[in-house]
């Protein structure tokens, strides 16, 4: 049963909150950073008993790792730190149909993590974004006239922030745009964590519910890839039906839960940074008028700032391959750490004042993207020019454009935005 704000009782030590129960990803933004402040300030980790799901065996527990040190360490070490066995997008041990179907390379590790990274990659190399630049410019100039066109009071996150990562991705894979709502509502229930609107809130039904939506989409792209391998075309799916580097290609199911992983992670990631973007200008007008004076010139800084406050992904899990000391903490093989790289991203030993929305900040590296290592997110080029171009056309033509109060997904895995009003 769900609480309420009023039965909740206020953060004052790290005894007043449990990060596996899900009531804490419903508490106000302010509540928990400053529980995640708490949570830095001690000496160790805390070890948190695991969540329930209803389709997943009772765990052993997990370390909550907030600090930005340790997460740079354990993302440098993924021969200790391991992203498969039970997979690292969720908390508890997933069944082996889960894990293939989402997450595919984020679950995997060497030396198969190595083989399809090194095949899909090659599509993902700033030389290759640079060939779909004009493509998002063109996407995102349509986006603001039709903005301009629809007036104030429209649903900035339906309207604006989902649209161009959604366009693009479909475009790159070559799916049709009759289909975009179609992978916009099965990525959404993927990734609706316990949100009443996704139908969270019937946890008899969740892995019914996420089985269904992943074989859909996987269905979608395996009937393009069989059209593609008879009658090629330039886009990825070709590629990737087509592709034979170093004698390897993908198998049909690699190719499924890629697609599952780009329409999921690419959409919701970026349209939760560009909406929280938005969020960011209302609330600092004096970054906004600095980014207005030079809006070419202070975006690379800009865009930075907004993924590190923004953390679309809150965390991500590895399990330790043997013994293994950090930072003064010995963790035990078999034993499972969480990477809350939303944290990480707020950690005062790192960021001078890490709540300020700064786009001169030169502090970091933030983790936004996730941490060093061969799981650093693979379309970050990307993600950063989608965010660029948008802002970009919103400066120059919508200037003053605000977002009004956020409704937030309920999750704990992503720092979403469901909907948000916008004027201007």
């Amino acid at each position: 049963m769900s609480v309420t704000p009023a039965e909740r009782r206020p953060i004052v030590s790290v005894a007043d909150f449990d990060l596996s129960d899900y009531d804490f990803w419903a508490r106000p933004m302010r509540e928990r950073e400053h529980a995640f402040q708490l949570l830095r300030g001690l000496e160790r980790p805390v070890f948190y008993r695991e969540p329930e799901i209803d389709f997943a065996p009772p765990g052993p527990g997990y370390h909550a790792l907030v600090r930005h040190a340790d997460i740079l360490e354990a993302s440098r070490h993924p021969e200790v730190f391991c992203s498969g066995d039970g997979g690292a997008t969720n908390i508890p041990d997933m069944p082996p149909e889960f894990t293939e179907y989402f997450g595919s390379m984020i679950n995997m590790d060497d030396p198969r993590h190595a083989r399809l990274r090194r095949i899909v990659s090659r599509a993902f190399t700033p030389k290759m974004i640079k060939q779909f630049e004009a493509d998002v410019d063109a996407a995102a100039s349509k986006i603001v006239d039709d903005l301009l066109a629809k007036g104030p009071g429209c649903d900035f996150v339906a309207e604006v922030a989902a649209r161009l990562p959604l366009k693009i991705i479909c475009d790159m894979m070559g799916i049709p745009e009759k289909d975009y709502g179609f992978v916009f509502d099965r990525s959404n229930i993927i990734l609706g964590g316990f949100d009443p609107e996704y139908g969270g809130d019937d946890m008899t039904k969740i892995a019914e519910r996420l089985l269904t939506a992943g074989l859909e989409l996987n269905q979608l792209v395996q009937d393009l890839a069989a059209h593609r391998a008879e009658h090629p075309t330039d886009d990825l799916t070709s590629s990737l039906v087509n592709a034979n580097i170093d004698g390897e290609n993908l198998t049909a199911q690699e190719l499924g839960s890629f697609f599952i992983l780009l329409v999921v992670a690419g959409n919701e990631t970026t349209r939760n940074a560009i909406s929280y973007g938005l969020r960011l200008l209302t609330r600092n007008p004096d970054q906004r008028a600095l980014w207005l004076s030079d809006i070419d010139g202070h975006a690379p800084g800009a865009v930075e700032e907004i993924v590190r406050l923004a953390a679309p992904v809150n965390f991500m899990r590895r399990k330790l391959t043997r013994d293994h000391e950090m930072n003064g903490t010995l963790y035990r093989e078999g034993e499972k750490v969480v990477l809350y790289y939303w944290s990480a991203n707020r950690d005062e030993a790192v960021f001078t004042d890490p709540l300020r929305f700064d786009i001169l900040r030169t502090e970091g590296p933030h983790v936004g993207f996730g941490g060093p290592g061969p799981h650093f997110c693979l379309g970050a080029h990307l993600a950063r020019r989608e965010i660029t171009v948008m802002f970009r056309e919103l400066l120059r033509r919508v200037p003053q454009i605000e977002g009004g109060s956020p409704e937030r997904l309920y999750s704990s895995f992503i720092n979403g935005i469901k909907h948000m009003e916008c004027r201007f």
